[in-house]
């Protein structure tokens, strides 16, 4: 990952005072250690008249995996060690960004005090930032803020044009703007244009920093702070705070009483309504409900990942007995202590360690699959293990449409293989049961649009024949 800062002469101070606004002197290549890997600042130039800094970030991918504490990052064995995250500006960038440029993100410049409050000639470049909106969106983010952009779609492979664009942006902003606001654009809306997929978890400390970096933590600011009159301040404080809607309204409400407009609060914002709850709480306590209602006493969650579900499976005192499989021993890992059996294994392969549950959950799970491995996964769960009840949930695909960060046809999530309309997986889940003898009902999950449905679509099987054991 790399940033590349360029400066020139003003009237007032040479191009190379860049040095002191960054507390970085430019006759030194600095190193500074991160958890998940190691970043350098140097000065390809450093004149009088131009000056040119550099941020260059190197991930390990192995100790980006030993820190990893969010879900939100791919779960696949393979995606953990392959993916953009080494080599495009995410949100281990800007952690970065944060922790070595932390004084110059706050305008604190001791030997240069005026110069820090001066606005300077700006050309900041990135060569790979993550996009799924495209340049049209990288637009309408820094525009308003008073930068010129340029946004140059990144093709997947330049001897084969045929293959497309990736969607990843060369981005160059160029404007006049104070050092310590530009940064601060830097460190708020790459991530925003990343989907919002932080490498850690999301809690409360992110309002506070999300409102100190848009100008607003303060109660003493003559403004408003650039994020409060900011058009897109929905949309971006929505993908900040990974759409955790606690946090967004606490975060909108503060927005509005910066800008002092109380007839736009938080609370009557159109944006935040049609989202309402956590769509990962929805799911989870939809399953509950099925599990309840069906009167499970035990439960394997296939496919528990880092153990969202699992948790809450735990704390429900009627099952007596709960695991969780995952195909990720590091997934795993990082399953809070419970009273829940952690089993390594995977959809795709008979194992008796599957049998002997009341019901089964692969919540989120099939559309990590491929299409043509899905009748493995169906024998081993239902034709194998053949649980009394499984829940299925995943993706609605018609309900994509309500979110403006996707493009056409593309998927929530960067490790789907597949994502169904309604009726697509109406027919998938009605085979499935005359196939193994179950009988189907499916449910909506989440606020539903009377043209598109809900957001996650469930399919609740019920064994409807006698279950004959597996042989091993």
């Amino acid at each position: 990952m790399l940033l590349t800062i360029t400066t020139t002469q003003t009237p007032t101070a040479p191009a190379s005072d860049l040095g002191f606004l960054l507390h970085k002197h430019p006759e030194r290549a600095q190193r500074f250690d991160q958890s998940f890997g190691t970043a350098h600042v140097f000065y390809p130039e450093a004149g009088a008249e131009r000056c040119t800094a550099a941020l260059l970030l190197e991930v390990d991918p192995q100790a980006l995996l030993r820190t990893r504490t969010s879900v939100s990052a791919p779960d696949s064995a393979p995606a953990q060690y392959v993916n953009d995250r080494p080599y495009a500006a995410s949100s281990l960038f800007t952690v970065a960004l944060g922790r070595v440029m932390r004084t110059a993100l706050r305008g604190h410049c001791e030997q240069r005090p005026e110069l820090a409050r001066t606005p300077v000639p700006l050309e900041l470049h990135l060569p790979a930032v993550p996009c799924r909106p495209g340049p049209e969106r990288a637009r309408a983010l820094f525009e308003p803020l008073g930068w010129s952009v340029e946004a140059e779609p990144v093709p997947l492979d330049p001897g084969l044009p045929g293959w497309g664009d990736s969607h990843h942006l060369s981005l160059t902003l160029t404007g006049t703007l104070r050092l310590s606001e530009a940064l601060n654009h830097l460190y708020v809306l790459l991530p925003a244009m990343d989907g919002g997929r932080k490498h850690y978890w999301v809690d409360e400390s992110e309002v506070e920093e999300l409102l100190r970096a848009g100008g607003a933590a303060g109660d003493d600011a003559e403004e408003p702070g650039w994020l409060a009159t900011h058009p897109e301040r929905s949309w971006i404080t929505r993908r900040l705070l990974d759409r955790r809607e606690r946090y967004v309204r606490t975060a909108l409400g503060r927005l509005c009483e910066a800008e002092e407009s109380p007839g736009t609060r938080a609370e009557d914002d159109p944006a935040v309504e049609e989202r309402g709850p956590d769509p990962a709480e929805q799911r989870a306590g939809a399953v509950l409900a099925v599990l309840r209602a069906e009167q499970a006493e035990s439960v394997i969650d296939l496919g528990c990942g880092s153990g969202r579900l699992l948790t809450q499976l735990t704390r429900e005192s009627a099952l007596r007995r709960v695991t969780g499989v995952d195909v990720s021993a590091d997934a795993l890992a990082r399953v809070e202590e419970s009273r829940a059996e952690l089993l390594v294994g995977s959809v795709l392969y008979r194992d008796r360690r599957f049998h002997g549950y009341d019901a089964a959950v692969l919540m989120e799970v099939i559309e990590h699959l491929d299409t043509s491995r899905l009748p493995a996964m169906e024998e081993v769960v239902l034709g194998g293990a053949a649980p009394r009840v499984v829940v299925v949930t995943t993706p609605n695909a018609e309900y994509n449409t309500h979110d403006e960060s996707l493009g056409e046809g593309a998927f929530r999530h960067g490790d789907h293989r597949f994502e169904w309309s309604r009726a697509e997986f109406a027919a998938w889940s009605d085979r499935v049961a005359d196939t193994y003898g179950y009988t189907v009902r499916r449910l909506p999950v989440g606020p539903q649009h009377p043209e598109t449905g809900a957001p996650t679509q469930m399919a609740v099987f019920i064994r409807a024949t006698p279950r004959e054991e597996a042989g091993t």
